[in-house]
């Protein structure tokens, strides 16, 4: 499984990131989830 940008989960974790309830350091590493949340929250997503 691949994340995207536009994945419903990946967009949940960005919320939570950008609202502060969590930080990137405390996203789950699963599959390649961290890294979309990162690229999106750093603006760098495709």
């Amino acid at each position: 499984m691949v994340f995207t940008k536009n994945s419903g989960l990946v967009m949940v974790w960005v919320g939570l990131v950008l609202n502060g309830t969590y930080t990137v350091d405390q996203v789950p590493n699963i599959f390649n989830l961290k890294e979309a949340v990162t690229a999106v929250v750093n603006g760098t997503a495709e």
